[in-house]
């Protein structure tokens, strides 16, 4: 180690991780703590590495201390949990200490009062920012412009509609934003959330309380709504959406127009989804490889995914995951029709409650797809089950057996719950 560089050492210490083995290795010697100071690119602080005792004033002095023993910080993370409430001007320090070499800042520490991060931080070289259990008031984009900042991460940040969109325009490289748990005020009674970018390639909605969001983002390459409840989400782009993942979302109008086109990866799961809709929005997806419709809630009672329909519009569909409740009588509609899934060679099938229905639709799923590589089949199985479920069990399973036997080219695998 005596023979290594000093800024390989400094390599080294940033990758570390917690800022409490850097503290413990900078004591090492002479050359160890000349490399923390000069070389050190990175610090992360979390308030488990440290002792439960530890008083929030001492830990404020062990952050400023560590801080201001480095030079050049180029990433710099800080998560304090709730127990403690710094005072604002160390937290102020830190930030005009590193501005202008920092690339990355994540911070989640509470204040009293609030410090506006955006206001020490902006028009500085800043890259990825991600601010947890912060408020942001009165945007000013002509001032606060982050103009490398390609990566926005806001979690149990209050902020207004306004503000929300004016942080965006102020970004002209963004291309990552995320959204999660925020408090967002808005001006009307719909709680309506504008936001648009050129730039924006990857956007994530959690836990939103709006009615409306609409999103202009010609650029869009991933789309991901989770935990919302809507009246309306709609997307103005121009047919770059790849991935679209919707998980545990009500939705009562989706509207995406031609982003769909080129769309290679849907994952809805837990959707109240209304088919034929659904189904209308995504069907020029011609390059799509991986289709997954999994614990969906169908709007009407004789509704159901219509394989032949997957079959005619997604040619290219690699891998297929579905999972629904089996209506009585809807089995046949399903696998109605000649076509074939000749491309599919991955098939995933679930169920949350077993009938004597899913046996044969796994057998007629395996049917439309000839090159077939693998089948997992995923269950539910509760603790306490009567005696019609273990006998529908038992005759699923050796229905499976049989299955195994007749496509013995096929991997056939089980993940139950």
């Amino acid at each position: 180690m005596e023979h290594l560089p000093v800024e390989v050492i400094g390599n080294i210490l940033s990758q570390a991780g917690s800022a409490k083995n850097v503290i413990i290795a900078s004591a090492t010697c002479r050359k160890w703590r000349e490399a923390c100071r000069y070389h050190l690119h990175s610090l992360s602080f979390n308030s488990e590495d440290w002792p439960r005792d530890l008083t929030t004033r001492q830990l404020e002095i062990l952050i400023t201390q560590t801080i201001f023993q480095t030079i050049g910080l180029q990433r710099l993370s800080i998560h304090i949990d709730n127990s403690h409430e710094f005072s604002a001007a160390p937290v102020i320090a830190w930030l005009m200490y590193t501005r202008e070499t920092l690339r990355r800042l994540s911070c989640n520490v509470r204040t009293s009062p609030n410090v506006n991060i955006l206001e020490k931080c902006g028009r500085q070289r800043l890259e990825v920012l991600d601010l947890d259990h912060s408020a942001i008031t009165g945007v000013e984009p002509s001032y606060q412009r982050f103009t490398c900042l390609k990566s926005l991460s806001l979690r149990h940040v209050s902020i207004s509609a306004l503000d929300l969109n004016l942080l965006v325009k102020a970004c002209p490289k963004i291309e990552s934003l995320t959204l999660d748990a925020l408090e967002i005020v808005t001006a009307d009674s719909q709680s309506t959330m504008d936001l648009i970018s050129q730039t924006l390639k990857t956007f994530c909605a959690k836990s939103l309380a709006v009615d409306k969001i609409f999103l202009e983002a010609d650029n869009l390459e991933t789309l991901h709504l989770n935990a919302l409840n809507l009246d309306l989400f709609e997307l103005v782009g121009k047919s770059t959406l790849k991935n679209l993942k919707i998980d545990d979302v009500s939705v009562t109008q989706l509207e995406m127009g031609d982003s769909t086109m080129n769309l290679e990866v849907v994952d809805v799961s837990n959707f109240t989804i209304i088919w034929p809709k659904f189904y209308h929005t995504i069907n020029r997806a011609s390059k799509l490889k991986k289709l997954r419709i999994w614990g969906v809630i169908f709007d009407e009672e004789d509704e159901i995914v219509d394989s032949e329909a997957i079959a005619m519009s997604f040619p290219n569909l690699r891998h297929l995951s579905l999972s629904y409740e089996l209506r009585d009588g809807l089995v046949h509609y399903n696998l109605q029709g000649n076509s074939l899934l000749e491309n599919v060679n991955t098939l995933e099938l679930g169920w949350s409650v077993i009938s004597e229905h899913f046996g044969p639709w796994v057998f007629g799923m395996m049917e439309r797809c000839p090159n077939l590589k693998k089948l997992v089949i995923h269950g539910v199985l509760s603790e306490a089950k009567t005696k019609e479920e273990r006998q529908m069990l038992a005759s699923f399973t050796s229905f499976i057996v049989r299955l195994m036997r007749r496509y013995e080219h096929v991997d056939v695998q089980f993940e139950y719950e």
